[in-house]
Parts: structure tokens; sequence; C-alpha cells
């Protein structure tokens, strides 16, 4: 293919494009990748604990009983024997769910890229949470909002601060939340402020986008209902099976009430006519039973230990000064070091110790918090997880060091 020092194309492309960048936590994936680099970026589930032999026969049923239907086209929402399925993860957590308000997509990011594309025109406010899930701001990046960034605590949103930006005159075209187990963060909104949430955004006419890949992966305290069983008429939500089952089989949904749904499900028959009905009959036939519950006890007791040995490394290893989240399930610890650090320029440093973190700037659509750090312990053994944080505390160390030389 021939080379160009100069794009041929660039004056062809569409004017949104300007705002796509890439994630850095898909440009981290090459160098964590290698194997002497402890990884402590990706939020990778931790499918190795799957037994081979449940998918195995899930797969070879499919392919044997199926495998004409399997093989085909399918029904652009979603095959109907899935979303009853999927209905019932969300009656798990006491969501009541009708799979005919429901629509599959690749996974919850086709999801969210399908709210951007039926909800946002260019210009059009978006309010988040600050820090907020990348690949969210990806998604609707594309599609040109202005972002009003409403900051999170240990209790989640600070709901207040979404009311003082609409008193201000802010009106977002929806108001996007990850309340249990944030990306990045690690938190859960608690119970007053989901109720405060909902009040505000029903007196505003507000819609809520609730994502919830995480809500099943609780190994502490009890759950919190989640937004779409508290006011199912103004919450769309998203979910996923990548944490419960396989990211590779790229399953995810969006549930809505119907004039929102019918445009989800033509934005989606436009950009892929439907999903994959073998991966789709494969989901399906996993959550058929019991196995999925039992391989989803065994994995969130990995998660719990995993996040232990992080929590008591972090005591170890780091700045007396710096503090960290301490989630009751998920992937992720938030990390918040002193103000002299800037953990987007550490990263190389870091690498070059043979261990890797996203930093805090790809969280915020303003690029603030180079003072913080997301760490996920999901993949990564006990083992290497206290040798990665060993080995940042120890680059840590040399940093405060610099600094209190440099200031005197």
């Amino acid at each position: 293919m021939a080379e160009f020092s100069v794009d041929p194309y660039v004056h062809l492309y569409a004017r949104r494009t300007s705002g796509m960048s890439a994630s850095e936590v898909r440009a981290l994936f090459a160098v964590a990748s290698r194997p002497d680099v402890i990884s402590l970026a990706g939020g990778m589930p931790y499918v190795q604990a799957l037994p081979p032999q449940d998918v195995l026969d899930v797969v070879t049923q499919v392919l044997t009983e199926q495998g004409n239907q399997a093989l085909q086209y399918g029904d652009g929402r979603g095959m109907p024997s899935l979303r009853e399925r999927l209905a019932m993860l969300m009656r798990e957590e006491g969501t009541p769910a009708d799979p005919e308000d429901m629509v599959v997509t690749a996974g919850a990011q086709q999801a969210l890229d399908l709210v951007g594309k039926v909800l946002v025109d260019p210009g059009d406010e978006i309010a988040v949470e600050a820090p907020t899930y990348v690949g969210a701001l990806s998604a609707f990046s594309t599609y040109e909002p202005t972002f009003v960034q409403v900051e999170l605590d240990h209790d989640g949103m600070i709901v207040e601060r979404l009311e003082e930006a609409l008193l201000r005159g802010a009106r977002p075209k929806f108001v996007y939340t990850v309340p249990n187990f944030s990306n990045p963060a690690g938190v859960t909104m608690s119970r007053a402020r989901r109720e405060q949430l909902i009040a505000l955004c029903r007196e505003a006419r507000i819609p809520i986008v609730e994502d919830n890949p995480y809500g099943l992966l609780r190994f502490e305290g009890e759950p919190e209902p989640t937004l779409r069983s508290m006011d199912p008429q103004n919450v769309i939500y998203l979910g996923t099976v990548s944490k419960v089952f396989s990211p590779g089989v790229r399953v995810g949904w969006a549930m809505a009430e119907p004039g929102v749904l019918h445009r989800l499900v033509l934005a989606k028959e436009a950009a892929d006519l439907c999903g994959s009905s073998l991966n789709m009959l494969v989901t399906e036939r996993y959550l058929s039973g019991d196995r999925w519950r039992v391989n989803l006890r065994s994995l969130v007791e990995i998660y719990r230990s995993r996040c232990a040995a992080m929590i008591a490394a972090l005591e170890a290893r780091f700045p007396a000064d710096a503090t960290w989240t301490h989630p009751a399930g998920g992937f992720y610890v938030w990390v918040t070091l002193p103000p002299y650090f800037d953990s987007q320029a550490l990263l190389a440093a870091g690498v070059e110790r043979r261990v890797a973190y996203v930093p805090g700037t790809a969280f915020y659509a303003d690029g603030r918090g180079k003072e913080k750090m997301r760490l996920a312990f999901c993949f990564p053994t006990e083992d290497d997880i206290t040798e990665g944080v060993r080995r940042l505390g120890l680059l840590l160390a040399d940093e405060e060091d610099l600094y209190r030389s440099l200031s005197g």
C-alpha cells in the first residue's frame, strides 16, 4: 500500500470526525500486553475463570441443534429468546423488564453510540459524571455535544452540582451515569442520591441514561435499586453480558420507552442490519439453567480477593497523602495523588518499570485529572497486583523525592 506524508483525503472527512480521538485505554493495550509488563490498566474480565467445557458445551449444542439459524441473518432487535434471558438478568437486580422494550446491541458500547446518534445534535449538552467512562465520551463526542461535567464523590454523582448547573442555564439532552461501581471511580451512587437524581430529572424533563455493566459484580454490602426500576418512564437502561459471561460475544442491550426504542432499532438496523445470530444463540444458551450463576459467583469471589490485595498493596506502598476509593464491586480503584504528580507524564516511566495504569485525564471531557489514576484489579493475579503496585509505589517515591529536592 502506498504511503502518503499528507493525507490526500483530509478535505473529504465529515466535520464530526474532528471530535474523534484514540482512546487512551486502547492505546495502552499494545504496551500493556507485553509479557514483562504488569497491566493494572485494562478492565478485562477474567474469562480464564470460565470452565472451558461449559463454553464448549453451549457452542456445540447451538451448532448441532440450531446450526441453520445460528449461521443466518437474524432479527434486527435481537432474538426474542435472548431478550427473554436479558430481561431475566435485569430482574436479578429487581428491575422489571419486558423483552419487547429491548434492542440487542453489539455490546453496551454500540448502545452508547446509538443513544448519541438518536438524541444528540451538534452543540447539544450532555451531563456526565466527572470522571466518567472514557468509552462514553468517545461515543458521544462523534455527535459534537458540549459536556456538562458533574463531580462525584464516594456516594456517586453530586446531584446538587447538577441542579446548580441547571439553575445556571444548562439544558442537557440527557444525564449519563454509571451508578454501580462506576468506571473509573469504582463508587456506587447512594439510595438518597438516586432518589434525588430521579426527582430532579423528572421535574426538569431530562432523561437519564443508566449504564449498568457491573451491577451483578457486588462483593460487599447490599445492592441499591437500579434507576430504571425507580423510574422506568424516564430512564434509558444499557446492559451487557461482557462482565457476567464474555466480552467476546459482543452482546449488550438497551431498554427504553417505545418512541426512543423505535429510533434505536432503526439506527441499529442502519448500522449493521442485525447482530450475530451465532453469538446471540450461544449467549442465550449459556444463560439458560444455572451454570452462569455458579460461574458468576466464582468470578465475584476472585474479584473480591483481588480488590482486597490491591487495597492492601496501596496502603503499604503508596504515598501517605494519596487517597483511593474502596469499591464494593466492579473492577476499579480510583487513586488521587498529591497535586504535584502528573500521572500522564509519569506513564512512560511506569512502563519502563514494567507496570501500566490509565492516567486520570482519560476520564474527563476537558482533560483534567492529571493527579488521578485508574487501577484495575479484575485481570491480574493477586501476586501481580501486589508487585505492580510495588513498582508504582517506588516510581511515585522517586518522583516525590525529586519534587521535594527541586522545591527546596
